[in-house]
């Protein structure tokens, strides 16, 4: 029983000590995100079935408009 343990513990240190050490992490840039934009001039792409867009481009959001709001207050 003793000799099972002691040969699990030597196990278990040598695969921590062997392991491979993950490399460093870096931050993120802010040049790493894509995230939506609007430029003007940028092609448009199109795709057929399922893709992944990196970096798209918004040609179109809706009509933006806003609505002033009125409250009463007091007496």
């Amino acid at each position: 029983m003793w000799v099972q343990l002691f040969v699990w513990v030597v196990i278990a240190v040598l695969a921590v000590a062997l392991a491979p050490k993950p490399p460093d992490a870096t931050p993120a840039a802010l040049g790493d995100i894509d995230v939506p934009t609007a430029d003007g001039g940028r092609p448009i792409p199109v795709c057929f079935g399922t893709n992944l867009v990196t970096g798209p481009n918004v040609v179109w959001y809706g009509d933006l408009g806003y609505k002033k709001v009125k409250t009463k207050s007091g007496k």
